[in-house]
């Protein structure tokens, strides 16, 4: 019987290994941010718990540099603001921490990743409605079915696993891409 380490190595490969058939889709949701970054526009991410931290890592790497030196890139993670997210928590709910600052912040022709290993975060889900009301972009990364943002958002990457854990590796392996497409841009 294999040992639980290797159990869950192998599930990880074996899980990235069903991702490498969605590269079409991968490359193509790149793109989609490239061409937002070089039109002057930002990418503004959300999600809950680990889809939260992921949301800030990304926002990091675009922000700061992924792997080469390039420009300060415009990306902002809505989980970060503690005075925004309590403030509209209490005033608001907590449906509404993500889509109030979207409301705000949003633009035509900027892009929202909506992270969400279930598909059904409702804070998420109201993000995205809320991103469509300004005209902005969502793709959403989630897990299992898709959930309810499968539907929602304008475009979405379900990973291939329900596993969480193998979600969340995947969702970070795909920002990572994306941010390696950006800084090929951007050379």
């Amino acid at each position: 019987m294999p040992s639980l380490v290797s159990k869950l190595i192998q599930d990880h490969r074996e899980t990235v290994e069903a991702l490498a058939g969605m590269s079409p889709e991968i490359e193509r949701l790149g793109a989609l941010l490239v061409e937002c970054l070089q039109g002057g526009n930002k990418v503004m991410l959300c999600g809950n718990g680990g889809s939260a931290a992921d949301a800030q890592h990304i926002a990091a790497e675009l922000v700061a540099r992924f792997e080469t030196e390039r420009r300060a890139l415009p990306a902002l993670a809505l989980t970060t603001d503690t005075s925004a997210l309590t403030a509209i928590g209490n005033d608001y709910g907590y449906l509404h921490v993500f889509s109030r600052q979207v409301a705000a912040l949003g633009r035509q022709g900027d892009a929202l990743i909506a992270i969400s290993t279930s598909g059904n975060s409702a804070n998420v889900l109201a993000a995205v409605q809320a991103a469509r009301e300004q005209g902005v972009v969502s793709i959403a990364l989630l897990g299992g079915s898709g959930g309810a943002l499968k539907a929602a958002a304008d475009h979405a990457l379900v990973m291939p696993s329900a596993v969480t854990a193998r979600v969340q590796e995947c969702h970070i392996l795909v920002g990572h891409v994306w941010c390696a497409m950006v800084d090929a841009a951007f050379r």
